[in-house]
């Protein structure tokens, strides 16, 4: 008689050979990307220990500085009365490049090997980010240094996004996209997160440690990338994914992929792995005008880019904003500004399993920014009274400020990069993510740059350029929006069609 199986073994083998590789596939994407949001995450913290108030804190006895001087602990050049200026051009620096090199890496990123790609940027975005906390050690005082490093770091971190969307776009298809890829995109809050604790370990002794250390756990996750990560499902003999499974577009589309003889639908294995090793079955790479002409691309381009301004500035800024207003040591300052990344995972969530159920990508986005406006409005004008109150309001933000922004990066990226017009071209999906990112990351450029520029005007004309941005963000959605509604009522309409003649046959 044989025994049973211990719960394990019968756990390993409840999942098909293809089940595991996906999980892994989809778990060490989300751990390279949050590897990179937390190296972007310590400069946040640390702002406030380059510029504090010094009149509390004891004088080292071999101190040059004069006994008025209330910033002779701050560091230079961050200790005179523009340090916020300065500190916006830091933000600046890593952000205009990131924007700038977005465009052009989602091209190389179809045109190279993913693993390769990846690999490298991770490598040399740890250096980088690694080098900035290097300046303490080394006593760097020079402005020029700590902007050159932004710089290189925010041209290698572009490596990231369209490499990541695109691995797991090669692995998942369209069913149930919004809920997984919501799932999967709370890598940005988590990174923000890990990055914002890490960091508030050493930021009130050596910060430069807050930024070495990430930089350390970054390489050594690019490493790991080289050794593990698979581009394809047919690399590893495994079934594609099914991007489109609508009848009626299998129908009108011979040329989808869903109808090709490579596909899945008839869970040919064989087939599929023949057809992946055909260097003829591969499609030549989209061209940036191409993407573009993809509908929706822009309008959700658009509108990433102000949703993003949004979310970027409460980033690089809600630690200060906190240090200042609710008067919290540097710490407890980046350790409660991580509620609002705590709001971000749960508001991506919602968004894709809402936009999941509903179909309605640009409406479930559309209606979280509406709700998101005054909810910042609140936040400003009541959120600093009491603790409780700072913590559900910033956790409400979070989710509907990082909601709409995680949806489109993600699910509606990949919903576009396989858009039937493309005809089974996956090769666009690299370039229409970078095309939406990197429009999304002009804002995300603007936004830090505003907030360091209207913030000693007061703290409330920040929130009010915020809001008026969150405005923006939906305006440029009323298209889609409105397609999607007529698209509910033609469904409706059909469905009630199919009813009456079930129920009155002729």
């Amino acid at each position: 008689m044989r025994a049973s199986l211990a719960p394990g073994i019968w756990f390993l083998r409840a999942f098909s050979r293809d089940s595991w590789f996906r999980g892994f596939i989809l778990l060490l994407t989300f751990l390279v990307y949050t590897c990179y949001h937390m190296s972007r995450k310590p400069i946040s913290v640390v702002k406030s220990r380059l510029h504090q108030n010094c009149s509390d804190l004891i004088k080292p006895i071999n101190d040059t500085h004069t006994i008025n001087d209330t910033t002779w602990c701050s560091w230079a050049p961050f200790d005179k009365d523009n340090y916020k200026e300065l500190l916006g051009a830091v933000d600046n620096a890593f952000l205009v490049a990131y924007a700038i090199g977005m465009f052009i890496s989602g091209i190389f990123g179809e045109r190279l090997p993913i693993r390769y790609y990846l690999s490298a940027g991770m490598l040399l975005s740890g250096l980088f980010t690694a080098l900035f906390g290097m300046g303490y050690f080394w006593n760097v005082h020079m402005l020029w240094y700590f902007v050159l490093i932004q710089i290189c770091n925010g041209l290698v971190q572009t490596t990231g996004w369209p490499s990541v969307v695109t691995c797991v776009g090669n692995w998942f298809g369209k069913g149930r996209r919004g809920l997984i890829m919501g799932i999967w995109n709370s890598h940005t809050s988590v990174g923000n997160i890990v990055g914002s604790l890490l960091a508030g370990i050493w930021v009130n002794e050596q910060w430069g440690l807050s930024f070495v250390v990430p930089g350390v756990i970054t390489a050594a996750m690019g490493a790991f990338t080289f050794l593990f990560l698979v581009e394809y499902p047919e690399d590893v003999d495994c079934a594609p994914p099914q991007h489109h499974s609508s009848p009626g577009e299998d129908e009108d589309n011979p040329e989808d992929p869903a109808n090709d003889p490579c596909s899945d639908r008839e869970g040919h294995l064989d087939a599929a792995t023949k057809c992946s090793k055909d260097p003829s079955a591969k499609p030549a790479a989209i061209s940036f005008l191409g993407a573009l002409r993809i509908p929706g691309v822009i309008e959700f381009s658009l509108c990433l880019l102000f949703a993003k301004l949004v979310s970027y500035t409460f980033l690089y800024w809600l630690p200060l904003y906190i240090f200042n207003v609710a008067h919290f040591d540097a710490k407890e300052a980046g350790d409660l500004s991580t509620l609002f990344d705590v709001g971000g995972i749960i508001g991506g969530i919602l968004a894709g399993l809402i936009s999941d159920y509903t179909s309605g990508r640009a409406t479930t986005c559309c209606i979280m920014l509406i709700l998101a406006a005054p909810m910042m409005f609140l936040y400003n004008y009541s959120g600093q009274s009491g603790m409780t109150s700072s913590i559900v309001m910033l956790i409400i933000c979070g989710a509907l400020v990082n909601g709409p922004y995680a949806l489109i990066t993600t699910a509606v990226s990949a919903d576009l990069g396989t858009h039937q017009s493309l005809k089974g071209n996956a090769k666009a999906l690299s370039t229409v993510s970078a095309i939406i990112d990197g429009t999304g990351s002009v804002g995300a450029a603007l936004g830090p740059l505003l907030a360091g520029l209207i913030s000693p005007t007061g703290w409330n004309n920040v929130f009010y350029m915020l809001i008026s941005a969150d405005i923006l963000a939906c305006l440029f959605l009323c298209r889609l929006v409105y397609k999607e509604i007529l698209a509910w009522k033609t469904s409706l309409s059909s469905g009630r069609g199919s009813s009456m003649a079930l129920t009155h046959p002729r």
